[in-house]
Formats: structure tokens, C-alpha cells, sequence
């Protein structure tokens, strides 16, 4: 069996929980079956994986024009594949075309959704627009979608509700464990100014609207005073959300010390030593099928806690590796908590009574370590994936 895998991020050029899924994936499978890379950006020196670009004529028109015309490029090469498999919109009509060039089924892994992401709008302009129909298109022409979380099929369905629901699996995002693990370096958190001998929460993310960062920033005003706040974010969506999360920071700084704001893409050796040094990890997300960055702080051994949103309650369970905040949001695509002060208000509370308990955080960061060997490991997801290529090739004979 062959398979092509199609995604916008790969090694090197991994920024998000997609492209760290499509790693990660693509290694466990090439244990057991052939699979080809067919990624965006520079030429890589990986065997069986090919890069493409923007075409040249494209590259000054609207981003997601461009993406289009690299979909084309990799549609034309997928000839030979069994299955191709897509990431995210970027990459889904590639995926999609290549179905109907060259008569093979198309699988797509979907890490978010365009209809409830709408700030995407101020990024994109009319592009949003055609990442939109991009996306639609492909999941309704798909063989499989698979669900990184049961929240996220669920709102594949409701976004999409033309779907037949049985084409919508799920299969969950991963890690590797031996790869994320408590990395106990004081010296590397001192070079910071964060003292490790004091309690601190810690947030690592992008800067963007789904992550929640805003409404985290006015909660750790509650905190007590003696604990300290690190928040490895960047990459900010757009100037608007960086002078937002800019001015929260800056106002938390003018009432409490020990505020520590990490812009830089951290290597995962010095991020580990951050998430195992911290006592507990936050995700304040709106929206967010999954949460790998929950999986690597509970890898590290940390506790969480979380936001009662997406696949989040499905990774973090409540009372045992951390704790869900509920939120009640607007029905809008936006996420928005439909009363945020409340919700700001209970994330403050879930920090501080973890905070306040110390022998259970501890204890919650050992069952969250627990959790992810027994049911978030790569190899399982791999052989789950393949199962599915399975069933779709025999389908396929049959039909």
C-alpha cells in the first residue's frame, strides 16, 4: 500500500498541532507501509518526500490563490498512490483533485474548521472566502474524515451537516513519550529570571483569538501574589491581537512581579524544562479540537487545566489529570463565552485551587503522565489510521 500525505507543514517547517501530527503520523507508518510526503515551502532532503511552492505567477496574489495553485502542482504527482491523505484546508484540495485525476480515494485529517474560525477573515479578506469553499468541498467529496477528538466530529457535523455522519471517524492526536518527558533543568528556568523554587502556571501557544490568551490574562490577575506566570507565546495572528495581548501583559506586570513573557520558538528540550518546572500547565482555549500542547504538558508531568471546549475534556480528564472549566459560548463561530467575566472568573478559580493543593497537583501531573503512555501514543494512532486505509481499499474493490 502506498500513501501520499499531504500537508502544509512539515519538517523543518512545523509552527502548529498539525504539522507535529503529520510528523509524528508519517513516521509511525513508514514502520509498516510506503508512505510518500507531499509538502509546502523549501526542498527537503528527506527521502520519499517532495516539496512545493507557490507557483511563481501566484506568489504576489491573495495567500490562499496561492495555496490553490500549490494544490495543483502536488495533485499532478500523487499518480501511483493507493490513498491520499490531506491536512488541513491548505491541503485538502490537493487531495480532493487528486481523487478525481486519478481515481483514488482521499482520506482527510481535520486538526480545525473554517466556519468556526471566522477571525480568519481579518487575515485572509476575500481569501477566507475561498479557504472556505476549499475546505467545504473537499469534505463533501472525501472518502473518510477523520476526527482528531469526538468534539471534533461533532462539530464536523454541525459545520457540515450535508455529511453522512458514518464517513466521520475519529481518531485521536498523539505523542511521543519518549520524546516528552519531565526534564528537571533549574539552571535553564533560572536563565529566565523564574525563580523554580516559587509555585508558577505556565501557558504555551499561539497568539491567536482560539487560544484564549486574552481572557487568561485577566484571570492571573486573581492569582495569588507569590506565584508566577510564564507565557511562552507568539506569532500573533495580527497586529490587533499583539497590542491586545500586549497591554494585558504589561497591566499584569503593573500588579504583580514575576511575569515572564517568552516570544521565541523554544526548542522542545528548554520547553519540557519549562512545563515540568511549572505546577500547573493552563489552555485556555475557545476552540480547540484537540490540544497537543495539553498531551506535552501532561507528558512532562504537569497538571492542567483546561477549558470544557472541543477535545480538551477528552485528553484532560477532571479530577484526575486536571481540571475542566466549563464555558458556555455563543453559537456564532466565534467561541466567545456568552458571559466571559464568569468564565474568567472560574478559570481563576480552577488555578488557584490547584495552586492552593499542591499534593494533588502533584498527583494529577503523575495520572497525566499515566494517561498519555496508555492511550495517546503514535503507534497506537498509526495502527488505527492503517486500519482505516484498510477498510476504505476494500470498500473500494467492492464498489
Amino acid at each position: 500500500m502506498r500513501v501520499d500525505v499531504i500537508s502544509r507543514e512539515y519538517p523543518p517547517a512545523v509552527y502548529g498541532g498539525a504539522g507535529v501530527h503529520v510528523t509524528e503520523l508519517v513516521k509511525a507508518m513508514r514502520n509498516d507501509i510506503d508512505v510518500v510526503v507531499r509538502c509546502f515551502g523549501d526542498e527537503r532532503d528527506e527521502a520519499n518526500t517532495y516539496a512545493y511552492d507557490v507557483p511563481n505567477d501566484l506568489r504576489d496574489a491573495n495567500a490562499a490563490l496561492g495555496f490553490l495553485g500549490t494544490d495543483l502542482r502536488i495533485a499532478a504527482d500523487v499518480a501511483g498512490a493507493d490513498i491520499v491523505h490531506s491536512h488541513t484546508w491548505y491541503a485538502n484540495q490537493a487531495g480532493n483533485i487528486a481523487k478525481l485525476l486519478h481515481g483514488i480515494p482521499h482520506v482527510i485529517s481535520a486538526h480545525s474548521l473554517e466556519p468556526l474560525r471566522p477571525w480568519k477573515a481579518e487575515q485572509l479578506g476575500g481569501g477566507y472566502r475561498l479557504s472556505s469553499w476549499m475546505e467545504r468541498d473537499a469534505y463533501t467529496n472525501a472518502d473518510r474524515i477523520i476526527a482528531v477528538s469526538n468534539g471534533m466530529r461533532a462539530d464536523i457535523l454541525r459545520a457540515y451537516p450535508h455529511l453522512n455522519p458514518d464517513k466521520v471517524v475519529t481518531i485521536y492526536n498523539g505523542i511521543d513519550t519518549s520524546v516528552w518527558r519531565p526534564v528537571n533543568d533549574p539552571d535553564y528556568v533560572r536563565s529566565h529570571g523564574i525563580d523554580p523554587d516559587r509555585p508558577s502556571v505556565i501557558f504555551v501557544g499561539r497568539i491567536t483569538r482560539q487560544k484564549g490568551l486574552p481572557y487568561l490574562l485577566r484571570a492571573l490577575r486573581s492569582l495569588r501574589p507569590e506565584v508566577q506566570v510564564v507565557l511562552c507565546a507568539g506569532a500573533p495572528d495580527t497586529p490587533e491581537i499583539e497590542r491586545e495581548v500586549r497591554g494585558l501583559v504589561d497591566e499584569l506586570r503593573t500588579e504583580r512581579d514575576g511575569v515572564f513573557w517568552i516570544s521565541e520558538h523554544l526548542p522542545k528540550q528548554k520547553l519540557m524544562a519549562l512545563l515540568t518546572n511549572a505546577d500547573v500547565f493552563v489552555c485556555p482555549s475557545i476552540y480547540e479540537p484537540l490540544g497537543i500542547v495539553n498531551l506535552e504538558a501532561m507528558s512532562c508531568g504537569t497538571a492542567v487545566v483546561g477549558s470544557g471546549t472541543g477535545g480538551i475534556p477528552e485528553v484532560v480528564e477532571d479530577g484526575v489529570t486536571g481540571t475542566i472549566v466549563p464555558i458556555d459560548q455563543v453559537q456564532d463561530g466565534t467561541g466567545t463565552p456568552t458571559d466571559p467575566e464568569r468564565y474568567v472568573a472560574d478559570l481563576a478559580a480552577a488555578i488557584n485551587d490547584l495552586l492552593a493543593d499542591p499534593e494533588r497537583t502533584a498527583a494529577y501531573g503523575r495520572a497525566g503522565r499515566e494517561r498519555v503512555e496508555a492511550e495517546f501514543t503514535w503507534e497506537r494512532i498509526s495502527q488505527q489510521t492503517q486500519q482505516l486505509y484498510r477498510e476504505i481499499l476494500e470498500e473500494s474493490a467492492v464498489a
